[in-house]
Order: C-alpha cells, then structure tokens, then sequence
C-alpha cells in the first residue's frame, strides 16, 4: 500500500472513509464527509505539546507527545484505529497538514498489523482541493434556480430529481425565520465542503444543467460562496405555483407535525413545550418587520392553535396561523424578491408542468 494518496477526487467520487486523527476541536471546527474523528490526542494533550513547541521545539514536543500518548492509552487507540479499518479497508488516514501526527498513526498502525495510506498534504490539502472545485464546477455545468412562494414545495421537488441539490439540506437549516432545526446548523467550513463533494459527483455523473432551490446570500448562518452567487444571481428561473391550501398543509405539516414529532424523538424534558419556545423566538424574531399589530395577530393565532391540539389533540387550528404568516409575513417578502428579478424568470406552472419543462431544457 502507498505511503500516500492524492487522488481527491475519487476520495469523493468513491466515498471514501477517512480516518481524521486530529483533536476534537479541530473537527469540531470543519471536517469532510465520511470523515470519522478518532484522535491520536484529544484536545488538552495537544494543547500541552502546542506550548512545548513554542517554548522548546519541535523535538521535545514530540517527545511529550509519545510520552502522553503512551501505554494504555496509545493501546486503547491504536485499537480503535484498527477497529475502523478493519471495518472499511479502502479508508484514508489524514492530520492538519499530513505531518507528524498522521505520520505516527500510521507507524503506530503499521505495527499492529494493518496498512493505511495518508491524504498528502493532510485536510489543509483535502480542502483547498474541494474548495478550488467549487469555482471550478461553475465551469462545468449550467445553473437552473427552482423559486416558489414558502410552501409551495420546492424541496419535495427537489429531492425527486437526479440533477437536483439541495442546498438547505447540506446547510441543515429550512432557509428561513423558521427554519432553525432541532440539530445544530452546518458550520461554514463543513458546508463548503459537503457542497464540493455534492457537485463533483453531480457532474461526475454527466449533467449538463443543475438544478438548486432560490436562495439568499446566506442559509441561516451559513454564507454562500462568492462565486455561487454571482452565477445563481444570472441564471434562468423556473417558478413552481401551488395553491394556497397545499401550501398551507406542506407548511403545517413541516413547521408543526413534523417539528413536533422531532422534539419528540431528541431529548427533551417537554418536548412540546421547547417546540412552542422555538416558534415562538422565531416569532419575535420577525416582530420588527411584521409590525407590532400583526405581530399580536400571529401570537395570537399561534396560541388558539397551541390551546386546540392541547384540548382536541387537533392540528386544525393552526391553519389558521400558518395562513396568516403565509400571506402577511412571506408573500409580500416573497413579491418584493422576485419583482427584482423578473427578467430571470423562464417558466411558471405546477410540479407536473415545471417537471416537464426541465426535462426538456436539460435534454437540449
């Protein structure tokens, strides 16, 4: 087996496993798909090597590492190193920048039996790599905007076609005042990353035109690339129109049902309770641009469909609220964006419709 590797590309095309031997910090930090953190030192031991570094050199340094790292608790992870390996053979080991640390791991490995390879370069290589990969893919295919009214549906569209990605699910956050999800959003590095990864098996796989859901410069906290922008900011846009009522059970079933049976499901002491808490921040939230009138209106609506499931076990009342929210909060937002960009616009219909269309952009 290769001491390295440098084939970035087919660690994305193959997924491939990676063994991430730096601290938990740092992968806590930005990581890559498929990517599972086993350290050689958690995060006080490298700490602690860090200043004797700075104060002593690199040969002391090392020598306090091996002596940190050593007996039972080298044994526990080099056995875990193993385990991972024997688990997924094709795996990769990599540090920060393919130095000392993943040198040792594989050392360490090499001795107990097993063969790995090392990402050259390390993640610093690996990731200047996807992030090169995602200006370069602009290159490489033609953007198509999918853009809809909240609700009308445009992410259940979206995950039925092949030359489709799904921005919101990679940042993991709805894209919206309301869209913060039980689980923590998708730092800003690990979302470039997962956005490399899923355009370059997107292309591997021959489109010509990708599909992507209208958005800002940003999804929740996570900022789009600049590159990105610029090309989705000029790109053909195809309008998906539902009726008003579907738009209210699609929005109903993902911000109430959906949400509810989430919180559920994580570990909450009253689940219920910290759903309404969410809804609620996410109300304040928008208070300012609501105006305090319609902001007592949807607090108002919110709270008569809390007292109704509570009562019923019903989520009929809060139709009513998510009506209100749909037509004084997003549509007026939503007309205001899209007059700006009205030039852009190709094709208005229904999924059906707007389906049909693609298909026959994409096959010319």
């Amino acid at each position: 087996m290769a001491e390295f590797y440098d084939d970035f590309k087919s660690i994305v095309l193959n997924k491939t496993p990676l063994l991430d031997v730096r601290a938990p910090v740092e992968f806590q930090s930005g990581a890559f798909l498929e990517a599972v953190n086993l350290p050689i030192m958690n995060d006080e031991e490298r700490r602690l090597v860090g200043i004797c570094y700075k104060n002593e050199g690199n040969a002391k340094a090392i020598e306090l590492g091996h002596k940190l790292v050593s007996g039972d608790v080298k044994e526990e992870r080099v056995r875990a190193w193993c385990d991972f390996i024997d688990a997924n053979p094709d795996a990769l080991l990599y540090c920060f920048r393919g130095g000392q640390r993943s040198k040792i791991a594989q050392q360490w490995i090499r001795e107990s039996g097993r063969e790995i390879s090392r990402i050259k370069g390390g993640y610093k290589a690996f990731r200047n790599y996807l992030l090169n990969e995602i200006d370069a893919s602009l290159f490489s295919f033609k953007p198509l905007i999918l853009g809809g009214r909240t609700g009308c549906g445009k992410t259940i569209f979206l995950r039925e076609l092949p030359y489709a990605i799904d921005l919101e699910a990679l940042a993991n956050h709805r894209g919206s005042s309301f869209g913060q999800k039980i689980t923590p959003q998708t730092s800003q590095i690990n979302f470039e990353n997962n956005l490399a990864y899923a355009l370059i098996q997107k292309i591997q796989k021959g489109f010509s035109y990708l599909l992507f859901e209208d958005e800002g410069k940003h999804i929740g906290s996570v900022f789009m690339p600049k590159s990105f922008i610029s090309a989705m900011a000029e790109a053909p846009l195809v309008i998906l129109e539902t009726s008003i009522e579907k738009r209210i059970e699609i929005t109903l079933e993902e911000y109430v049902i959906e949400a509810q049976t989430n919180y559920k499901r994580a570990d909450f002491e009253d689940a219920f309770e910290a759903w309404q808490q969410n809804i609620q921040s996410a109300m304040k939230r928008i208070e300012k641009r609501l105006g305090y009138e319609k902001y007592a209106i949807v607090c108002t609506l919110f709270k008569s469909g809390v007292d109704e499931q509570i009562k019923k076990g019903s989520y009929e009342k809060y139709k009513e609220w998510v009506e209100y929210l749909l037509r004084e909060y997003y549509d007026p937002m939503y007309d205001y964006q899209i007059q700006k960009r009205s030039n852009n616009i190709v094709f208005r219909g229904n999924a059906q419709d707007v389906k049909k269309y693609l298909e026959t952009s994409i096959n010319h």
